[in-house]
């Protein structure tokens, strides 16, 4: 139910395109802007397939105003494009409708965390990433190098939930120095104590590694805790 929901605010944030053509991916655009391709007879029977979708993310774009975009400015932060049309532009996250589902899409600080087919009936998958974009450039590393790929991917788990493990008592600690939550409550001192260049490297790490996850779009609650809120609307 929780997600039925969730689906359909998210299908209201889609708004008309104006029909324009789509723009290839330029190589010096890797930063700051991506590609995902839902591509025609994939082996599925339902209607989408008979066109291929395009979801077009620029990271650097103003947020729609009223649904449109501001003056000023020549993109949509993200927008959907049929056969090369355009067909829909959004804020993230965002849910558009295509025959026979939706693509979901949804991003954090770091990158994507989700760019999903959902069909009516069967399981979500992800969207093909272009081949000049960062997700792309990463995914064929992977299919090169299986086992660096798959030790880069544990790694990152890793990382994050060591810097979770510091964070939360920290929190925890700053929380409970609040006069009213200290009345209460009590205090709290964290049992880990960190210097200062370890927390920086940690950090420094920390943000890596949830780069690496979003390249992959891999996303869970825990593990990515800190980028997961930021696109839970």
């Amino acid at each position: 139910m929780f997600t039925r929901r969730r689906r359909i605010r998210r299908l209201r944030r889609a708004r008309d395109g104006d029909g324009s053509a789509l723009k290839d991916l330029r190589w010096w655009q890797t930063l700051t802007r991506t590609q995902f391709h839902l591509d025609p007879h994939e082996g599925e029977t339902w209607d989408a397939q008979d066109a291929q979708y395009t979801v077009d993310v620029r990271y650097l774009a103003s947020e729609l105003e009223g649904g449109k975009i501001p003056e000023g400015s020549r993109h949509a932060p993200v927008a959907l494009y049929r056969d090369g049309t355009q067909q829909y532009i959004a804020n993230p996250p965002v849910a558009f409708p295509i025959p026979g589902g939706v693509i979901e899409v949804a991003t954090s600080s770091y990158g994507l965390t989700r760019m999903h087919v959902v069909p009516d009936e069967g399981s979500p998958r992800p969207l093909r990433p272009h081949p000049r974009g960062l997700e792309g450039l990463r995914a064929r590393f992977g299919r090169r190098f299986p086992r660096v790929s798959s030790a880069l991917g544990l790694l990152a788990i890793i990382v994050l939930l060591a810097g979770l493990a510091v964070m939360v008592p920290q929190l925890a600690e700053l929380v409970t120095q609040i006069d009213v939550v200290a009345e209460h409550v009590g205090t709290f001192t964290s049992p880990i104590s960190l210097p200062g260049w370890a927390n920086t490297a940690l950090l420094v790490a920390g943000i890596l590694a949830a780069i690496e996850r979003a390249l992959t779009l891999r996303n869970h609650w825990l593990i990515d805790a800190d980028t997961t809120w930021t696109s839970f609307a």
